[in-house]
């Protein structure tokens, strides 16, 4: 079986090599405009797309993995900031909350195309005004949902999560074996090369 990952994201090409699994990486643009405003629709929908723009690359023994991430704080869903105002109005509203990281997981091969999501809940610390700039002094949260990364930075004031602590990263990965295991038969500890 081969494996593809329809995703730019490192940290998601990361998560699956730590994991020991081989695959290719094709992506392609894909339109992420969108009216869905219930955050697990949406990043189902996303994944969906992401997967189908690269379906063209699947063969009979194939599977691409794509994936989507939102940050959903007090009814609003937060994407990548798209300038430095946008990321610290995100890290405004953030600060000092509980709230929700959700991952859509998209699996397709020639046969079926099977879509889930995950949430993770976060408990962020209070950040103080000087906390935020020094943040958004860095380069790290321009290119994330909701404007932080877990496993970066921002760890420093990540008070707890429950939950899937890959899916805050970006994949969330034991909903990605029970997918792989359920829908497809195959077990990913058997696919793991050192």
């Amino acid at each position: 079986m081969k494996f593809i990952l329809a995703s730019k994201s490192p940290r998601r090409r990361e998560i699956l090599s730590d994991l020991g699994l081989q695959f290719d990486i094709v992506t392609a643009d894909t339109d992420e405009s969108c009216d869905i405003t219930n955050p697990k629709l949406l990043v189902q929908e996303l994944a969906l797309r992401k997967g189908r723009a690269v379906a063209d690359s699947l063969d009979c023994d194939t599977i691409i993995i794509a994936s989507d991430t939102v940050v959903a704080c007090n009814g609003e869903i937060l994407g990548k900031p798209c300038d430095r105002d946008d990321a610290k109005r995100m890290l405004d509203m953030l600060s000092g909350t509980k709230h929700q990281v959700i991952s859509g997981i998209a699996l397709i091969s020639k046969e079926k195309e099977v879509v889930s999501s995950e949430v993770t809940q976060v408990i962020f610390d209070v950040m103080s005004d000087s906390d935020k700039e020094i943040y958004l002094n860095s380069n790290e949260p321009y290119d994330k949902a909701g404007a932080y990364a877990i496993q970066g930075l921002a760890s420093m004031w990540i008070k707890g999560i429950e939950g899937d602590y890959f899916n805050v990263v970006g994949l969330p990965v034991k909903l990605l074996h029970d997918l792989l295991l359920k829908e497809f038969g195959i077990d990913m500890a058997t696919l793991v090369k050192e």
